[in-house]
């Protein structure tokens, strides 16, 4: 573990060619920006000078865990607004003027249901019209943008559990365009502490029809959802056995950050599943736990087998030790190799940062392999992220010369890869920023715009700070927030929104500029 502490400092230079003159306004439409969640906001040009504006903070009506998204533009009754929607922990929608100084609710859901949490972000379609959330009810409901009044009939609300007491939406909903239409993704995990007959399944809903498909990680050959303590092999996947700790059939939660992730590329949805019995390997059966696995865009499998598969050889150790797999999602990676065209990372409470070919996942040519990473002697070496990785990565490609890079944060810091490709050979992974990271603190999720990684750390001193992508410089840092969990900060319009765990939205002006009429004062708004 490295050190944590960090005196906020201002003054660092931008790395030469990341700075434009002027902010563009663009959305953010769901957790990590973009498809494949990369938290790359690469329609975001950057800020004329270093340095930050705390242009205001303010107490929500209700504590959140989780990111906001951004859609602006919106047509609120007669005025046109910048919005906000941010889904609470209590299973409450909010859509919050992004520009006001005060806090401005423009309207606010909360269905009724059994469940008791939820910490994952709502997301709008493309044609930004609509909103979705996960309800603690255990349905995905569809709300008009700019008045909340929700869309019901043609299957929505639409159902993702029927168990919302024990399967909960941690992870964020998902919207894609694929080879065959529009599709939404929403997974479910467990609460804490595993507790009851939950497992990690994913429902994909076809925006056009209203059509759902269902995968469960456990049963996978069971394409329905299950009901509580129900018939094994019939309506839920529960093989009790006295003679184990944990229930064969149950856990396998999906809880990375963004849930499920979508490559265009290759045509595919991806989930990476938790702790759970894995047997695809030696019975050929459908228990995927502890797995990265591929799925065709609409959510569906070969009668019940994903398309591809990856699972650790330790498996079994990662179940033993709780060290879940799908404690984060995969992280698709663009590549120059023409050998390796299509590859991911995929970590894990571990701290391993798993190379993996996404034309063959398990080099073994097909789902239910064991092994196969393309940097299995080196992948779990060394201190390689200082800790579990319960975050999302942040993948950017850098303009100056193609290369890939990507960001991982972790209890004991942040942490940088350069993917490196030579020739027709197997690509490799550097960390060229090891000694200029190693005093920067720990954090979640972090994001990327122009040049710039931003973050906030879990652990006190709370701090929100940017760092060059290329140097690993601190450009600055600041600790207002309070009390991060899951909570991570997004970048639009030439500002940075992050609500903490104290209920409150904070906003920063990134070029350090008041906008919309606020003035130049110091400090901005409290």
């Amino acid at each position: 573990m490295r050190a944590k502490p960090l005196i906020p400092i201002v003054a660092a230079i931008l790395a030469a060619g990341c700075c434009w003159s002027s902010a563009q306004a663009t959305d953010w439409l769901q957790f990590g920006y973009d498809p494949t969640h990369s938290g790359f906001n690469s329609a975001e040009p950057g800020y004329s000078t270093p340095g930050n504006t705390l242009l205001y903070k303010y107490a929500l009506p209700t504590a959140a865990d989780s990111a906001p998204i951004y859609l602006g533009n919106v047509a609120v009754g007669s005025a046109t607004k910048n919005v906000l929607f941010v889904v609470t922990k209590n299973g409450t929608l909010l859509a919050l003027d992004a520009d006001a100084k005060t806090l401005s609710v423009l309207w606010s859901k909360k269905p009724t249901g059994a469940g008791t949490l939820t910490t994952g972000s709502p997301a709008v379609d493309p044609g930004k019209q609509y909103v979705y959330a996960y309800g603690l009810d255990g349905y995905v409901h569809k709300y008009q943008v700019g008045n909340g009044t929700e869309v019901t009939g043609g299957g929505w609300p639409e159902l993702s559990t029927l168990k919302p007491d024990v399967e909960k939406g941690a992870a964020g909903l998902s919207i894609n365009v694929t080879s065959g239409g529009t599709f939404l993704y929403s997974a479910t995990n467990g609460y804490i502490g595993d507790a009851g007959d939950y497992q990690g399944h994913l429902t994909t809903i076809n925006l056009s029809t209203g059509v759902q498909n269902v995968f469960n990680s456990q049963c996978s050959n069971l394409f329905l959802h299950f009901v509580k303590n129900g018939h094994a092999g019939v309506d839920d996947c529960n093989f009790g056995s006295a003679n184990q700790s944990y229930q064969d059939g149950q856990m396998s939660g999906i809880w990375g950050r963004p849930g499920a992730v979508y490559d265009p590329a290759m045509d595919r949805v991806y989930i990476a599943t938790g702790n759970g019995l894995f047997n695809a390997n030696t019975h050929g059966d459908y228990e995927w736990g502890d797995s990265l696995l591929a799925l065709k865009h609409d959510g569906t499998s070969n009668s019940g087998m994903p398309v591809d598969s990856f699972t650790p050889s330790t498996y079994a150790a990662l179940y033993s030790a709780d060290d879940d797999l799908g404690s984060t999602s995969p992280a698709i990676l663009p590549s120059t190799s023409t050998t390796y065209p299509h590859l991911a990372i995929q970590s894990g409470k571990d701290g391993c940062v798993r190379l993996i070919n996404l034309d063959n996942m398990s080099g073994a040519g097909g789902p239910g392999h064991i092994g196969g990473e393309l940097n299995a002697a080196t992948s779990c070496t060394g201190d390689a992220v200082g800790g579990q990785v319960r975050t999302q990565p942040a993948v950017w490609v850098n303009p100056a010369d193609a290369t890939t890079w990507f960001f991982i944060t972790t209890d004991g810091g942040l942490f940088a890869y350069q993917l490196s490709v030579v020739g027709t050979g197997i690509p490799t992974l550097k960390q060229p920023l090891a000694a200029a990271l190693s005093n920067l603190p720990g954090g979640t999720s972090p994001v990327v715009a122009n040049g710039v990684v931003y973050y906030v750390s879990n652990q006190s001193p709370y701090t929100v700070s940017a760092v060059s992508a290329t140097t690993g410089a601190l450009l600055w840092s600041e600790s207002s927030p309070q009390n991060i969990h899951w909570q991570s900060p997004i970048v639009a319009n030439g500002r940075l929104y992050l609500v903490d765990g104290n209920s409150k939205l904070l906003v920063y002006a990134l070029d350090g500029i008041f906008r919309n009429g606020f003035g130049a004062a110091a400090n901005g708004y409290k």
